[in-house]
Order: structure tokens, then C-alpha cells, then sequence
């Protein structure tokens, strides 16, 4: 990467070759230096350099962690990505429609997904935050004529897991030619109110039944004023797609039903019944009917039809209820071109409930929301991850309050809000001067991160463990890549994280493994547990501690819903276990924590410590939803 430009001078600020952004200063920041970077992998980002009045900063009492001093020298992750998608993408709607992704907003119900790799499910989820942004253009093409314009970071969910359009980091997992996504594939038209559609919507109408009139009564009056009700009333001799689109859409508002995926008509007019099947099979939608005796046709109860009835249709009064209907993934949805337009354009993006989306019918990755950036005036979804706050004068501030007579000397944790090893700092290298400070007062810390960049500190962190206590953790939730890739590709992979215990482990240090969230009735099982902890006891690990799922206010609700429609089975259990607040009960954490200790002496991996074991739980808490 291009770092020359990114030296820090003797005032704090880069030099002048980084360009400098013009956007207005958030409230909270006033006098921060401002820059942007031509870095492709810091594309689209803001850095706001600060000179802090202070860095050592303590933990509200009314916290549950059991450190009381922290150090952020970053408000904001560069771990993360920023994805957008060109303004004029479908988005699908919770109710089956589709909206261009320019035109959504906040509190919009939309279609996103939970689960993990090949087993989700679609569940309604609200959008959060909206914003666009000018970047690089990428279009790719699917097998069945889909085509997405996105940016190079893009995410979408493939058989391989998580696939960056034209990632800028090399260790990122790119998107190829051949990679299968998931969703249900390419919306259809919308149809064009020609005078075909009008006259085709009123014969399906009056045909079917004229009582329908009332349910589609100043539709149909609207358009009697260009089409002669005794014009539409005539089967036409060769209907366009057009008159079908409409035919149908009348048919439905005078003898059709939805239920959840299901599309039925039901008449005792055989005639009108076959004119309704002859207009499906003509449109491509596949249905039964009518058999003997029954007077029904219907679609065949498929996501995909229920889809492309709606939209070919224009159909009104059909909502849909998708949730909990399995994400498939097929050859219609391969990918068959990935092209770089050579253009820069404007490109929108939304925070959603469930951190993803379905655009243009397949599932599409989103930023996590984060609340750390609401009292900067900055917002926790789109700001979090492009607008970072670099404390730049980090160094000579924790030195000159280490050397305040009135520090105690206490331990001070770090990596408990952002990871202190996020890529910016690959540059910035603040944590240089922040150890160095630490070994010289010899101040004990600790430090819970996911990055790998820790290693580069090694030495200067060995010099501070003759001196002073160091704990170091890691974040391990699991070891499956397909799962990495699924919830946390913007992260060196699990096998990355456990070679640098390893390493840390070589280098004399005691090195423990957070393994969180663990969801009651999915991932807490004896399989589960025993192939993370062998792979994190392999790499020399001391002591492994599990995290139960906690469900805060928000994520409760959205959470409940999903588990009731995919695992009914499940619901008595969390509710025997949620029922009275966002955490579990001490019988079931300590049941789990009983569990990974017997994988743990399987292995030869001791035990945390209660101490040890409340220091990484604690901390790690924020972080836990991020996986679902």
C-alpha cells in the first residue's frame, strides 16, 4: 500500500501530500485535522486526528467489566469495509415488493437474513441508516442476467461464504467467476401501464367476479377512463404479455388469495381458470390446477414464483410472509463476469437489523450498526467504520499521565471498545509508543484483540512482561473458515488469529482464547465446542472461555422472531432462559463453561481462571451479536 503520503509530522497532523477532506467537523471534534487517503484499501474513509486532552480514561461504575482504566487510541474500525451498490438496485421489500436502494430509508421494512453459511433463513429487518458515497464501479453478471453494480469492497453471500466484488487487501476472499450466491434470484420487471395491461386488468377483474370491483374499485375507475369496459371484456385473439400481466393482476383482486408463499384463484368458471393457467405458463410461473371438482389453481408454493408473481403483476393486496424460508443457493445465480467499469459513481448503502440484505435477489452484506460514535455527532452504522478518530498525540499523553503523582499505577485494559490492532494502525503506530510508555513506568496491561499487527510489537511487549504484568487475548469464536467468511471476513481468518497464539505462546506469553457468542441450542453443542477448543489448544492457548449469547434491547426482539419461525422448538427454552433480562442465568453460563472445561482437559488446555475468564467475557460483550 501506498504509505509514504501517511507520515506523521511534529504537530500531529500527515503531511501535506495526504489530501485533505473537505466534510464539516463533527460537533464534538472541533480543531481536528481531517484527511483522506487515495489507498484503495482506505477508500471512502475519513481520519479526524486529534490532540486528546487525556487517554487513560476510567469505566463508569455502573459497569459490569472488573477493570476500572482503559485506553482508546482509536474511536471508530478499520477492520471493517464500507459496501455500496448503485442507487437503481432492487431492493426487496418485507411485503414482496422491490424499492431502488436510493430510495429507502430509515425505517423501511425490508427482507434480510439470519443463520450462518448455507443455513439461513429470511426474516424481516428494518433499515437503520441510509447514506451514499462516490467510489470505483464494478458490475458483475449472473448466469441469469443479472447485474449488479457495486463497489470493489462489496460483500455478497456465496457457497464459499462472504466474497469482496474486487477486494484491497490481498488477505480479503475475493468474489470469481464460477462462485454460486444465494438468494432467489433476478426480480422481474415491473409492468409498464400500457393500454394492453389496463384492459387485460379490468377483463381479469369483471371476469372473474364483479363483486371484485370493490377491492380494486378506484383502480379499476381509473383505468375505464381509457379503456371502453365493453373493449376489455373481450378475450383477445393473441394477448401480449402485457394483457397477461394485467389479466392477472385483475383475476387476483377479484378471486385470488396469498397466504404466506401460496397464490391461488378460485372460481366455478372452468373458462376463466384456464385463462388464468394459460397466463401463468405463458409468463413462466409454474402452478396446478384446476383440478376436478375443485375450481382452484395455484402457483406452485415457491419463493421464487411468489416473487416474480408480485412483480410481473403489479399485483396489489398480496402481501408476503417469506419468514423463515430457507437461502438457497443455484447455477441460475453462478457468476459469469466480473467487469471494472473504469468509472467512479454514486453508490448507496443501508444499515439493516440483520446486517444484510436482498438486492436484486441475491443476499447482499451491509455495516454493522455501533453506538460507540453517537456522542461525536457521527453515526453508528455508515461513520463507525469510514470515519475513524486517531488520538495522534497518544504517545507523549499516556507518558505524561503515567508520570501524574496522582496514578496509582492500576491495570489498564485495552482492545475493550476497538481493537487497538485495527489496520490504521499499521500505519499511525501508536501502539508502539503506548507499550513503550507502559514498560517504562512498568504499568501492568492488557490487551484483547483479533488482529495479527500484534506481532509486530512482539519485542517491545516482551520487554514490558520483564517489568510489569501482561495479559494478552485473543478473539476465537470458531475455527470454520465458511463461517468466518459468513460474519467476520474484514478480520484476519481463525487460522491467522491462532498462528499469532501460537507465536505469542513461543515468545513465553500466556495466552488466552475468548470463544464467544455460543447460541443456546445451535452452537453449544458437544461437537461444536470440542473442534474449537482442540484447534485453540493446539495453537498453545492456556485457557479457553466461553460466552453465552446475550440479547440486548433491539437485537431481543429481531432475534425472538427468527428463532421462533426456524427453530420453534427452540422458543420455551429461550424463554426459559431470556425471559427476565438480556443475559442468561448463572446455572446455564456455568453449564457451558462445565462443558468447554471437559473439551479442555480432552485436550490438555487448562482452564481460565474466574478472574481471567470475567477480564475476556466482559470485555468481549459488545462484539457478540456481529456473528449472527
Amino acid at each position: 500500500m501506498r504509505w509514504s503520503n501517511l507520515s506523521i509530522s511534529a504537530d500531529g497532523s500527515l503531511l501535506d501530500r495526504a489530501a485533505p477532506a473537505a466534510p464539516p467537523l463533527p460537533l464534538a471534534l472541533p480543531g481536528a485535522t481531517v484527511r483522506t487517503f487515495d489507498t484503495p484499501g482506505f477508500a471512502g474513509m475519513t481520519f479526524y486526528e486529534v490532540q486528546a486532552k487525556s487517554l487513560i480514561n476510567r469505566v463508569p461504575g455502573a459497569s459490569r467489566v472488573p477493570f476500572e482504566w482503559t485506553v482508546n487510541p482509536y474511536r471508530g474500525c478499520s477492520h471493517a469495509c464500507s459496501y455500496c451498490l448503485s442507487g437503481d438496485t432492487p431492493i426487496l421489500m418485507a411485503d414482496g415488493t422491490s424499492r431502488p436502494l436510493a430510495e429507502l430509508r430509515r425505517g423501511d421494512a425490508i427482507m434480510g437474513t439470519m443463520g450462518a453459511g448455507a443455513c439461513r433463513r429470511y426474516v424481516p429487518t428494518t433499515v437503520l441508516d441510509h447514506w451514499s458515497t462516490t467510489k470505483p464501479a464494478f458490475r458483475v453478471t449472473l448466469a441469469d442476467g443479472t447485474r449488479l453494480v457495486a463497489s470493489g469492497d462489496h460483500r455478497f453471500l456465496t457457497a464459499r461464504g462472504w466474497r469482496h466484488v474486487s477486494p484491497a487487501e490481498a488477505h480479503q476472499p475475493a468474489l470469481a467467476v464460477g462462485d454460486l450466491m444465494f438468494g432467489v434470484g433476478r426480480f422481474a420487471e415491473p409492468p409498464k401501464q400500457s393500454h394492453d395491461y389496463q384492459a387485460g386488468f379490468l377483463c381479469g377483474l369483471v371476469r372473474g367476479d364483479t363483486a371484485g370491483l370493490d377491492r380494486a374499485r378506484e383502480r379499476a375507475e381509473r383505468y375505464l377512463e381509457d379503456v371502453p369496459l365493453h373493449e376489455a371484456l373481450r378475450w383477445p385473439e393473441t394477448p401480449t404479455d402485457g394483457w397477461r400481466r394485467g389479466f392477472l393482476a385483475g383475476a387476483f383482486g377479484s378471486v385470488g388469495r396469498a397466504d404466506r408463499l401460496a397464490i391461488s384463484f378460485t372460481s366455478a368458471d372452468r373458462q376463466f381458470l384456464s385463462r388464468v393457467t394459460e397466463a401463468l405458463t405463458q409468463l413462466g410461473l409454474p402452478s396446478r390446477g384446476p383440478v376436478r371438482g375443485n375450481g382452484v389453481v395455484e402457483l406452485d408454493r415457491d419463493l421464487w414464483a411468489a416473487l416474480r408473481f408480485r412483480h410481473l403483476t403489479g399485483v396489489e393486496g398480496a402481501p408476503l410472509d417469506a419468514s423463515g424460508v430457507g437461502v438457497r443457493a443455484g447455477r441460475q445465480l453462478a457468476v459469469v463476469d466480473i467487469e471494472d467499469l473504469g468509472l467512479t459513481l454514486p453508490l448507496f448503502d443501508i444499515t439493516t437489523g440483520t446486517s444484510d440484505f436482498i438486492a436484486d435477489g441475491v443476499v447482499s452484506h451491509n455495516c454493522f450498526a455501533r453506538h460507540t460514535h453517537s456522542y461525536l455527532d457521527l453515526d453508528t452504522g455508515h461513520d463507525f467504520d469510514s470515519k475513524i478518530v486517531v488520538k495522534v498525540n497518544a504517545g507523549e499523553l499516556i507518558r505524561r499521565e503515567l508520570a501524574a503523582p496522582r496514578w496509582s499505577g492500576a491495570p489498564i485494559a485495552m482492545g475493550t471498545n476497538v481493537d487497538v490492532y485495527q489496520r490504521a494502525e499499521g500505519r499511525y503506530k501508536l501502539m508502539p509508543q503506548i507499550l513503550a510508555a507502559l514498560r517504562d513506568h512498568a504499568n501492568p496491561f492488557s490487551i484483547l484483540t483479533k488482529g495479527t499487527l500484534i506481532l509486530r510489537d512482539l519485542e517491545l511487549l516482551k520487554q514490558a512482561a520483564e517489568v510489569t504484568r501482561v495479559g494478552l487475548s485473543f478473539s476465537v469464536g470458531f475455527v470454520d473458515e465458511r463461517a468466518w467468511r459468513a460474519v467476520e471476513s474484514g478480520t484476519p481468518s481463525p487460522r491467522r488469529r491462532l498462528d499469532a497464539v501460537r507465536r505469542l505462546t513461543d515468545a513465553g506469553f500466556a495466552i488466552g482464547v475468548l470463544m464467544a457468542p455460543i447460541l443456546p441450542g445451535l452452537t453449544d453443542t458437544d461437537e461444536s465446542i470440542d473442534e474449537t477448543v482442540a484447534a485453540i489448544a493446539a495453537a498453545g492457548a492456556t485457557s479457553v472461555t466461553p460466552l453465552p449469547l446475550h440479547l440486548r434491547p433491539g437485537a431481543r426482539e429481531w432475534y425472538a422472531s427468527w428463532l421462533t419461525r426456524t427453530h420453534p422448538e427452540l422458543a420455551p427454552r429461550y424463554r426459559e432462559l431470556y425471559g427476565n433480562g438480556s443475559y442468561s442465568p448463572q446455572s446455564y453460563q456455568h453449564e457451558v463453561v462445565a462443558r468447554v472445561r471437559m473439551a479442555a482437559r480432552r485436550h490438555g488446555l487448562h482452564r481460565a481462571t474466574p478472574a481471567e475468564a470475567r477480564a475476556i467475557a466482559e470485555t468481549e460483550r459488545p462484539e457478540q451479536l456481529t456473528l449472527l
